[in-house]
């Protein structure tokens, strides 16, 4: 172990935001989408990355 309370706390549901973090990027990064709706997974991916303390 790390010594990192922060990663011990790890678990599920850290691991499903991970993994839905993943996936909107490379949304954005892969399709073609319109102004819309990029700004709309980019607010999302920002939100997550806040709610993961990765802003």
């Amino acid at each position: 172990m790390t010594g990192n309370p922060k990663n011990e706390q790890y678990g599920c549901s850290d691991y499903r935001e991970e993994m839905r973090l993943m996936g909107l990027k490379r949304r954005l990064e892969k399709e073609k989408l319109d102004e819309p709706e990029q700004l709309r997974l980019i607010r999302e991916i920002e939100a997550l990355e806040a709610k993961m303390g990765m802003d």
